[in-house]
């Protein structure tokens, strides 16, 4: 069967896409970049500093870069055929955009696309690394060579084993990040609050890896869930989620955080362990995980912003 004839019903088509404005947004994957900002936020409300122009510039550079990442991705999953063979997908959340399967893009536009928006992230965190130093440097440079070795050769590291480590990394550079440009340092509160941040994103990308199993493994993409037999590999998700909070706990318990930011953070914990729970029960049927996925979609945006709204108001 031909991918076009395989198309699912929600997926992109060309004719919804005759403005390349539209197109180019879209096939960045824009409502899962909002992750993103919630980190920023998280970073900025946790560092004790003031928001200012150079925070938007920042955060403008985040998206970006997360964007250049997603369409990246698809590109490097094209070439190694594991989105076109992928008939387990949840769209729009596991298998991809898939503007290249569906032909609403070509292989070539998307590669462009991502060389383009990996440019532009590159002039943003110039200006930032200017004004800002090393530390921006740093975090802005080990996310980019991050997010690009995540999918592309000959590193692929998702392939490899690493994929969970490299998110973990790059989005705990997030809040990092926005600290170091609000308040010109990075206090511990950033550093616990913003781990447990980037595990709650992690713990999404371990999951969504469930529906994408079976073509991963068909085209050599090695990450643990292919590693791991099926009754074994949801309980990552566990460790992930329970590091998460448990992190947070260690924080409150340590006075680095107040009880109230501990209550805040805590109000996903009800959320992950449903999903986590549904997880272990449906990890051999796919098409069963996608309210698992919605749940934790929800936990890694509201997290940084209960804790952020929290911070915000005195507490």
């Amino acid at each position: 069967m031909s991918t076009t004839l395989s198309m699912q019903a929600n997926e992109p088509q060309p004719a919804s896409f005759a403005s390349p404005l539209a197109r180019h947004v879209a096939a960045t994957r824009p409502a899962f970049l909002t992750v993103t900002l919630a980190g920023m936020v998280l970073g900025a409300a946790a560092s004790g500093g003031q928001a200012n122009a150079a925070l938007l510039v920042a955060g403008l550079a985040v998206l970006l870069l997360h964007a250049a990442v997603n369409v990246a991705n698809d590109y490097f999953d094209h070439l190694s055929g594991g989105d076109a063979g992928n008939t387990q997908r949840l769209f729009p959340f596991t298998g991809g955009s898939r503007f290249i399967q569906n032909h609403v893009m070509t292989p070539r536009a998307t590669l462009l696309l991502a060389v383009s928006l990996f440019a532009a992230t590159a002039v943003l965190g110039g200006g930032l690394v200017w004004q800002g130093g090393g530390v921006i440097a740093a975090l802005g440079g080990a996310g980019a060579a991050l997010g690009w070795a995540y999918s592309a050769p000959p590193l692929r590291l998702n392939g490899r084993g690493w994929g969970e480590l490299t998110v973990a990394l790059t989005f705990w550079g997030v809040p990092l990040g926005a600290a170091q440009v609000v308040a010109g340092h990075i206090a511990p509160a950033v550093v616990w609050l913003g781990g447990s941040y980037a595990l709650l994103v992690t713990a999404l990308l371990y999951l969504n890896q469930f529906p994408d199993r079976a073509a991963d493994a068909a085209v050599g993409k090695r990450h643990w869930v292919v590693r791991l037999p099926l009754t074994v590999a949801p309980w990552g998700y566990v460790l992930l989620t329970l590091a998460a909070y448990g992190g947070l706990g260690w924080a409150g318990h340590r006075g680095v955080v107040s009880v109230p930011v501990l209550a805040a953070g805590g109000l996903t914990l009800p959320v992950s362990v449903w999903a986590a729970g549904q997880l272990i029960r449906h990890a051999a049927q796919p098409a069963a995980l996608r309210p698992a996925i919605v749940a934790t979609i929800s936990a890694a945006n509201v997290f940084p912003l209960a804790v952020a709204a929290t911070l915000w108001g005195g507490y």
